[in-house]
């Protein structure tokens, strides 16, 4: 199980660094679309990459594991919400995987955990 949990950690802390990372670079037409259709204004899009990078961050200690997983699928819900209420199905969809591994990772437990070091 550590095997399994150490590679979503992987997987997660990658994906939250580069999705997070994305909201400080230069947004493409088709970006800056989508954000709008959702209400997202720069400042927020600003906002939404800084907590991404810091929940990603913080699955990585064992101290504030539960809390990086808690406050990322918070931000993948409210993410959920916003396309719903936007009419976009397709959108919030997609996030649902993304949800389910912030739960799992919190049901696996962090890797090195009880771990002297």
């Amino acid at each position: 199980m550590k095997i399994a949990s150490g590679a979503l950690l992987l997987i997660s802390l990658y994906l939250g660094i580069s999705h997070g990372s994305r909201a400080f670079k230069k947004p493409s037409e088709e970006y800056i679309r989508m954000m709008s259709a959702l209400g997202i204004t720069d400042t927020t899009r600003m906002i939404i990459g800084f907590w991404a990078i810091t929940t990603a961050i913080l699955i990585l200690f064992p101290r504030t594991f539960f809390w990086g997983n808690t406050l990322r699928a918070l931000q993948l819900v409210l993410m959920m919400s916003l396309a719903l209420k936007a009419g976009n199905f397709k959108f919030a969809l997609i996030e649902v995987p993304f949800l389910i591994m912030p739960l799992l990772l919190i049901y696996l437990g962090h890797p090195f955990k009880g771990e002297t070091v």
